[in-house]
C-alpha cells in the first residue's frame, strides 16, 4: 500500500484513527499522535468532520487520563515509582514533576499535552493525591480540547502544504523512511546519553541506611533532607526529623542550615537519582558534606525495622 492508499484510507475512517492513535499514546505507549492530528486535520472534507475527528481526540483522551488517575487513586506512589523506573534516563524523577503538578493545581491539566513526559504522569498524580474527579475531568477536557484542535486546525489550514508533503514523501518513500529512522535514532541516542551521562554524574559518595541510623543516634545527628513526593508522604507520613524539599525549592528548604553541619538526602527514585541530583546541587552551592542515602526511603524503612 502506497501513501496516496493510506491517505484515503485514513481519510474514509479518520475519526476512528484518530481516536485510537490518541488512546493509546494517552496510555503511554510510544505512539506519536500530532502527526496524526495534522495529517487527519488537512484531509478533513468538511468542518463537520473535523468536529467529529475533535471530539474522538478529546474523549480518548479523557479515557486514558481516566484510567491513570482511578490508577493513582488505587495505587499511589506506587504507580508513580513505577513510571519513573520505565524512564530511560534515571535523572528525570517523577517526585520533580508532581513537586510543579501541586504547585501548578488544575491549571497543569490543561497544559499538560505540551510538556514531554508531563502528559503522561499528571493523571496518576492527580488521582493519587485525591483530586476531585469533576475538576480532573474538566480540567483534562479542556487541555485536550485545547492541544488537538491546535494539531487539527493547523492541519486543516495548512492542507495544501501537507499534501504536497505527502506527494513528495511518495515520491522519495525510500529516502524518507532512512530520514525518519535517522530521526529515531538520534532520539534514542540522546536519551542514552542523558542515562550514562547521569550515571558519570552520580559518583558521589553514599551513606548507608546503618552508617545513618548510627549517626542519627550520635550527639551530633546529620540533617535529613526528605526528596519524596507530596502523594507519598501523605500515604506514608513524615520521616521523623525530616525536612520535605522540592528540588525547584531545594535552597529555600536548607537556606539556614549550617554549611558545616553533615546533610543526608532521601528520595523513593531509581538508583537514588532524585538524591543524588539535590547532593549535587547543595555540594556545588557551598555545603561541605553531603551524602545521599544508598537505597532511598525503601532501605531506610527496612534499616529501621531491624533496629531494636
Amino acid at each position: 500500500m502506497d501513501l496516496t492508499q493510506i491517505t484515503e484510507s485514513l481519510q474514509r475512517d479518520a475519526v476512528w484513527v484518530v481516536f485510537l492513535n490518541v488512546l493509546l499514546q494517552q496510555a503511554g505507549l510510544p505512539v506519536p499522535a500530532v502527526p496524526t492530528l495534522l495529517l487527519a486535520g488537512s484531509l478533513a472534507l468538511s468542518s463537520g468532520q473535523l468536529a467529529n475527528m475533535l471530539a474522538a481526540a478529546i474523549l480518548a483522551s479523557v479515557i486514558a487520563d481516566w484510567m491513570w488517575y482511578l490508577a493513582g487513586r488505587a495505587f499511589g506512589y506506587r504507580v508513580l515509582a513505577g513510571l519513573c523506573r520505565l524512564s530511560i534516563n534515571p535523572g528525570s524523577c517523577v517526585s520533580q514533576t508532581e513537586a510543579r503538578f501541586v504547585r501548578w493545581g488544575l491549571g497543569s491539566l490543561v497544559v499538560a499535552k505540551f510538556i514531554p513526559g508531563f502528559s503522561t504522569v499528571a493523571p496518576p498524580i492527580a488521582g493519587a493525591l485525591r483530586m476531585a474527579l469533576p475538576g480532573f475531568v474538566l480540567a483534562a477536557a479542556s487541555g485536550a480540547m485545547l492541544w488537538a484542535g491546535l494539531a487539527l486546525g493547523a492541519g486543516w489550514v495548512l492542507r495544501n502544504e501537507v499534501r504536497s508533503a505527502i506527494e513528495v514523501l511518495d515520491q522519495h518513500a525510500g529516502s524518507a523512511l532512512i530520514a525518519a529512522g535517522g530521526v529515531v535514532a538520534l532520539w534514542l541516542a540522546w536519551k542514552l546519553w542523558q542515562k550514562y551521562r547521569f550515571r558519570q554524574l552520580s559518583a558521589v559518595p553514599h551513606i548507608t541506611p546503618g552508617e545513618l541510623v548510627a549517626a542519627m543516634e550520635s550527639e551530633q545527628p546529620p540533617l535529613l533532607l526528605d526528596l519524596r513526593g507530596h502523594s507519598m508522604v501523605a500515604e506514608t507520613g513524615p520521616i521523623a526529623g525530616a525536612t520535605i524539599a522540592e528540588h525547584d525549592r531545594l535552597l529555600d528548604a536548607v537556606g539556614h542550615w549550617p554549611k558545616h553541619q553533615p546533610i543526608v538526602t532521601l528520595c523513593n527514585c531509581p538508583e537514588d537519582a532524585g538524591a543524588i541530583q539535590a547532593a549535587q546541587r547543595l555540594l556545588k552551592a557551598g555545603y561541605l558534606s553531603v551524602r545521599p542515602l544508598r537505597g532511598g526511603y525503601e532501605a531506610w524503612l527496612a534499616a529501621n525495622a531491624e533496629t531494636p
